[in-house]
């Protein structure tokens, strides 16, 4: 009866395990699946700000370049930005160049027809997101056209898809490497020898260094055609080594290959010296469970251990943080406002989440995964505990400062998908926050009485003596041969006597069919004996209630910090919440401009002759490029030849210029610039500086709202 029962027991416990970790695989599907099921085509981090000629803006005669100003710097190659006619027909030079700060232009042929004209562009950000869009203007007036206005796949479809889960996996991998690592060194030193801990740790690297090749191969055609046949072209491989982002990934591997070397001396080398130092019965623990400092062989055995775990720990650390600035230095921390301060601040947010949820994870393998005779104690629960305590510290102060640089405003928090997003992570966190209390708690109760280690490791020993036994059993036993005194009153001595009744009735004329028959009941009798002893480990390991109601919450922090993962990696995909408000803000004043903007300024140099007035018009008045004219005229309204004219643009609030302009005589009083570029939108002050003979010039001021 105890054979049929034992294993339905362990089956049900074994059963309920894998019930927790399809349920957690599930989750995980769910929220990849909902992030890649909400996740927009193309991750547009630099936001089109500005353009000349605007949108669905008709100008009276052809141009001459077309140019297009972002929130931050982007990067272009030839044919980034084409302009079509109405027939489809490029009229570009294909050439784009920098206008300055981050406005870009590109050249147009001469002889341009009339009629509607659109404009594409496929860029990059500078950190390292694919910007795609098109516009349409037309020359004179509009007209049919034989373009269709649609974005560019860039960042989407499969490409974009399999793009996304390289990062999620690369990300998890990063988190599993570093924290699995963290925790065995700071926290749980035995956990080196532990095979589920080494498969977990070893996995982290596995998953990351294989994401790390894919982002690689995935990343020229990511950013340029999106189609699957360039994964592997080699021309778009070399072009993605020159770019920051290739960079960076190449870096990745190269630390991986250094974390290799980390990863085998600290399951090799220093968990064979954790085992030698476990078995060591010269440097016996005293009374208080202290070890009494004794030297193996003439070798300070703790001292040895103790300079092996400081060199892992500071090449653990320099790895780390090397992968860590690895995204550092190509996202979202490398653009934008203080990106100096920024790039450190997200190596440490980085390598505090890996820090906490890593350990998190490696927690949750050696309660539910590790053999009873090594399963983890008190002392290092508590270790961690303190751990995960500065690192969510770390976490906090460190993410605060995040959201201020890439939201900006609480109407960018709440009015923007970046800032929703954000909420949701902090929601999530304030959750895994919660659900640690409970886990500190039963931390507090966890006991690890010398009784109960002493079943444990008794119950183990049971254990591999039933699968020895039966082993032995499988291979020697004779249905002709057994004693009759080897047999017990069990089930299996009972088998054994009816086999031989049976053998003995039939004549041994089927002994080969009965000796068959022997090895089955024998091999099911190793399954149910090694049922049994893995049914009294569990039940010694689950003795203690703390341990069991650890192990719980332990598993629900994973299952939440499993979708705070899926939630950070679609954040750092997503335009940053100040980006995106300017662009709507931007976007909002240029649809309120009624047309260009117009200023008179009367002047007087104070010498003969020295009065009159300065107009100057600004077209569109945007950000971006403009075209400005100067009409100077004389108090009686005619033209007024003057030497020179002079003009420069202000923006106080921002600290930004004088921006001199110096234009060019067209005609008798009349003077004129093109593509005089505006930053951003603002207050300006104008300036204008009129000279009307050697000696005699003045300068006259006024504020007019651009953009």
């Amino acid at each position: 009866m105890t054979q049929t029962i034992a294993p339905r027991a362990a089956a049900t416990t074994t059963g309920g395990v894998a019930f927790r970790v399809r349920v957690l695989l599930l989750l995980l599907l769910a929220v990849i699946g909902a992030v890649l099921a909400g996740a927009a085509p193309a991750s547009a981090h630099a936001a089109l700000t500005g353009s000349d000629p605007q949108q669905g803006a008709v100008v009276s005669r052809a141009l001459t370049q077309v140019s297009l100003t972002f929130s931050e710097q982007v990067a272009m190659s030839d044919g980034s930005v084409r302009v079509l006619d109405p027939k489809g027909k490029r009229v570009d030079t294909g050439k784009a160049t920098d206008l300055g700060g981050t406005t870009y232009g590109v050249k147009l042929h001469s002889g341009l027809p009339d009629g509607t004209f659109t404009v594409t562009y496929q860029v990059v950000s500078a950190d390292s997101h694919p910007v795609s869009g098109a516009f349409t203007f037309s020359v004179g007036a509009p007209s049919q056209t034989s373009v269709a206005l649609s974005d560019p796949a860039v960042g989407g479809g499969v490409v974009g898809a399999l793009y996304g889960i390289g990062r999620y996996v690369s990300y998890a991998g990063f988190i599993l490497l570093v924290g699995g690592a963290a925790f065995v060194l700071a926290c749980w030193q035995r956990g080196a020898g532990v095979r589920p801990v080494q498969r977990l740790v070893v996995s982290g690297w596995l998953a990351l260094t294989g994401a790390t090749l894919a982002l690689l191969l995935l990343r020229g055609s990511y950013v340029g055609s999106g189609k699957v046949g360039d994964i592997f072209d080699l021309t778009l491989l070399g072009q993605v080594l020159q770019t920051k982002s290739g960079a960076a990934l190449v870096s990745r591997l190269l630390l991986l290959a250094a974390g290799a070397l980390f990863i085998a001396v600290l399951f090799g080398a220093y968990a064979r010296r954790d085992e030698a130092d476990a078995s060591d019965t010269s440097g016996k623990d005293d009374a208080s469970g202290k070890d009494d400092g004794s030297d193996k062989g003439g070798v300070d055995v703790d001292a040895e251990k103790r300079d092996l775990t400081f060199g892992l720990a500071i090449g653990g650390a320099v790895v780390a943080a090397g992968l860590a600035a690895s995204w550092a230095m190509a996202e979202h921390a490398s653009t934008g406002i203080q990106a100096g301060l920024a790039m450190p601040v997200d190596v440490l947010h980085l390598l505090a989440v890996a820090v906490w949820l890593g350990g998190l994870s490696t927690l949750l393998v050696a309660l539910f995964r590790a053999p009873a005779e090594t399963q983890i104690d008190a002392v290092a629960v508590r270790r961690f505990s303190r751990l995960a305590f500065g690192s969510v510290t770390v976490l906090a102060a460190t993410g605060i400062y995040q959201s201020w640089r890439q939201v900006g405003s609480w109407s960018a928090l709440t009015g923007t998908w970046y800032g929703q997003l954000l909420l949701i992570k902090i929601g999530l966190v304030a959750v895994l926050v919660g659900i640690a209390w409970i886990s500190r708690r039963w931390t507090a109760q966890l006991s690890e009485a010398p009784r109960t280690k002493a079943m444990a490791t008794a119950g183990a020993k049971a254990g591999r003596t039933a699968g020895a036994t039966a082993l032995a059993e499988l291979r020697t036993k004779q249905p002709t041969k057994v004693p009759a005194n080897s047999r017990d009153s069990s089930s299996e001595g009972s088998d054994s006597t009816d086999s031989d009744s049976r053998d003995a009735n039939s004549g041994g004329s089927n002994s080969a069919g009965s000796n068959s028959g022997n090895s089955r009941r024998a091999a099911q009798l190793a399954r149910q004996q090694a049922a049994v002893a893995t049914a009294r480990q569990k039940r010694l390991r689950d003795a203690d209630p703390a341990r069991a109601g650890l192990r719980r919450s332990v598993l629900a922090e994973a299952g939440v910090a499993v979708v705070l993962l899926a939630v950070t990696t679609v954040l750092t995909s997503t335009e940053p919440g100040r980006t995106e408000e300017a662009a709507q803000q931007a976007t909002s004043s240029s649809s309120q401009r009624s047309g260009p903007l117009s200023l008179k300024l009367p002047f007087d140099t104070g010498g003969q002759d020295g009065k009159g007035t300065a107009e100057v018009t600004l077209d569109p008045a945007r950000v971006g490029g403009n075209e400005m004219h100067v009409f100077v005229e004389r108090p009686n309204g005619k033209a007024f030849d003057v030497p020179e004219v002079k003009v420069a643009f202000t923006l106080a609030a921002k600290k930004i210029g004088p921006l001199p302009v110096t234009p060019d005589r067209i005609a008798t009083g009349h003077w004129s610039a093109i593509g005089v570029q505006i930053p951003m939108a603002g207050d300006w002050e104008i300036a204008v500086t009129v000279r009307t003979s050697d000696i005699d010039q003045t300068t006259v001021t006024k504020n007019a709202k651009i953009g």
